[in-house]
């Protein structure tokens, strides 16, 4: 198992995500938008050449690697109806900088749904199948977000993208069923249940993002959490994913002082730095608890724990 971080929670600057990184002892980050002495921030495959050989010079003298690549690629905030130019440019930007990085994921996402269910989503999956088989030639595996996204409407379409898509795979993120509501039922669409959709994507899941969450009526955004703290069973979903032999990245995304995609949500950066460090601590120890539990239900064996 191998726990990490989207670099960016931790601060803006590349100095910040790394420093965080040691800090916690990980020897990886997931990268996703960053900045660099002399150049603005970014997301890593659209800063320029000069900033990311930069950055990538600075995790080379750190000893830190990236496990994951946050791409931008065909999230919320693409429109179906947008050129496909737009996403194939970012796969081919995001390619050779993923090779440089000895990077094995990518994560992706399949545009940002409209009002009502896509009726005939033929085109997101063309779309969606085009960008896997691109990663998947040059030995790099996409990883799709559930987000506020196509795959993410429900575990139903996540399940029937995965299917349409040959070789694509799931990154499960624990909070974002909270925000998410279900279009593969009637309206008035509730919102999603994150263990179920857990359930249901889990034999497909190649990563994890950790993310906790309480539902929040009187605004758009739920009120984001420690993990294990909030309403998206990070304890319950994690502990299943260890019983089934779950041995691969799991990644924080706290969105506890900052959220990413929300502007008017502001902190310092003392305490953007803080706080994703303490959440990293809190999920360590979630982490060693519940593998205590299991290591102990284990010795008791079935028909004595009854």
């Amino acid at each position: 198992m191998i726990l990490t971080g989207i670099g960016d929670e931790a601060g803006a600057k590349i100095d910040a995500q790394i420093k965080a990184t040691q800090e916690l002892g990980w020897n990886y980050i997931e990268m996703r938008f960053c900045e660099v002495p002399g150049f603005p921030k970014g997301n890593f495959h659209d800063i320029p050449d000069a900033a990311f050989d930069i950055a990538l010079r600075k995790l080379e003298d750190a000893g830190v690697g990236v496990y994951c690549f946050g791409s931008a690629i065909a999230n919320w905030a693409k429109k179906l109806s947008d050129p496909f130019d737009i996403t194939s440019a970012e796969v081919k930007r995001c390619i050779p900088r993923m090779k440089r990085l000895g990077t094995k994921y990518v994560r992706i996402m399949s545009y940002k749904p409209t009002d009502e269910e896509y009726s005939i989503p033929t085109e997101v999956f063309r779309r969606i199948g085009d960008v896997t088989k691109m990663f998947l030639d040059e030995g790099i595996q996409p990883v799709h977000e559930n987000c506020m996204n196509y795959g993410g409407m429900s575990w139903k379409h996540g399940l029937e993208l995965i299917d349409k898509c040959p070789g694509l795979k799931w990154v499960f993120d624990t909070g974002n069923p909270i925000f998410n509501t279900d279009r593969s039922k009637q309206k008035p669409w509730t919102h999603q249940d994150a263990f179920e959709y857990w359930q249901n994507i889990r034999e497909h899941v190649a990563h994890i993002h950790v993310k906790d969450a309480t539902p929040n009526p009187t605004k758009h955004e739920p009120d984001y959490n420690y993990p294990g703290e909030g309403k998206a069973q990070v304890r319950e979903i994690l502990k299943d994913a260890f019983a089934r032999g779950y041995d691969a990245g799991i990644s924080i995304e706290p969105h506890v002082a900052v959220v990413f995609h929300d502007a008017t949500v502001s902190a310092s950066d003392e305490v953007v730095y803080s706080s994703y460090v303490k959440y990293g601590r809190q999920l360590e120890n979630m982490i060693a608890e519940i593998k205590t539990e299991l290591a102990c239900a284990d010795k008791i064996g079935p028909s004595q724990s009854k």
